[in-house]
């Protein structure tokens, strides 16, 4: 093996992206489909946000409404339950299931949810491995004679290696933190009956296609690991 090339790991990218776009517009189909169906207790996103922060005894998070759609996250910074407009406002399942399962990651932060704190610890590091990724591709392609006379091709393996294994890593601690989540969720949701069993087993479907996009990246950046893991070790051998 004599050169290095992001080619492979664009492929692997674009098979995985194009699993992630199939999940995706499930997603947003089953979220529609649910959206539709008035909820019989009309409790808006907010109002069940709130409802399950005070049933764990969370008092210092605020529920505000962001922009965009399927941008519903949790924010420990600042302690906020950022909700999408349709999930804000909406009276359905779907939008119980998400305020919900928001309010879990503020539920997991309060108790000290130990994959929540390692993912936590973890962003600076995910971030700054996307970066040296972004700086050695652009390298490849724009100079990639002067980059391998520059480094040894097992040297910029190991970099690659090291750098996509942090993001795998990340993408692996996310898994937990969101099915965990998800999982507290539901609970509440049935045991606070503010649903109906129907608008129960809706609000399941919709976070369980939700999980799924999680896994779909957590496996592409697997797969990509073990990739140029072989790679590596294949050089070793020769």
């Amino acid at each position: 093996m004599t050169g290095f090339s992001f080619g492979p790991a664009m492929i692997i990218g674009l098979v995985f992206m194009g699993l992630g776009l199939l999940v995706g517009f499930i997603l947003k189909r089953k979220f529609q489909k649910y959206s539709e169906i008035p909820s019989q207790r009309g409790l808006s996103g907010k109002e069940i946000a709130e409802m399950m922060l005070r049933d764990n005894g969370i008092y210092d998070v605020k529920v505000i409404c962001v922009e965009g759609q399927l941008t519903d996250h949790y924010n420990p910074m600042n302690k906020t339950v950022n909700l999408s407009q349709d999930v804000y406002n909406g009276r359905n399942a779907a939008a119980a299931a998400v305020a919900a399962h928001e309010c879990g990651h503020a539920v997991q932060h309060a108790t000290a949810y130990a994959p929540l704190n390692w993912r936590s610890k973890m962003v600076p590091l995910q971030h700054a491995s996307g970066m040296i990724l972004n700086v050695i591709m652009m390298a490849t392609i724009f100079g990639g004679a002067f980059l391998h006379n520059l480094f040894p091709i097992d040297t910029l393996l190991w970099i690659v290696c090291i750098a996509y294994g942090a993001i795998a890593l990340f993408s692996v601690v996310t898994l937990p933190v969101e099915f965990d989540a998800s999982k507290r969720a539901l609970a509440w949701i049935k045991d606070s009956g503010i649903s109906t069993h129907g608008e129960y087993e809706q609000s399941k479907d919709a976070l369980k296609w939700a999980a799924t996009t999680y896994v779909v990246a957590a496996l592409g950046a697997i797969t990509t690991v073990i990739y140029y893991l072989s790679m590596l070790l294949g050089r070793n051998d020769d």
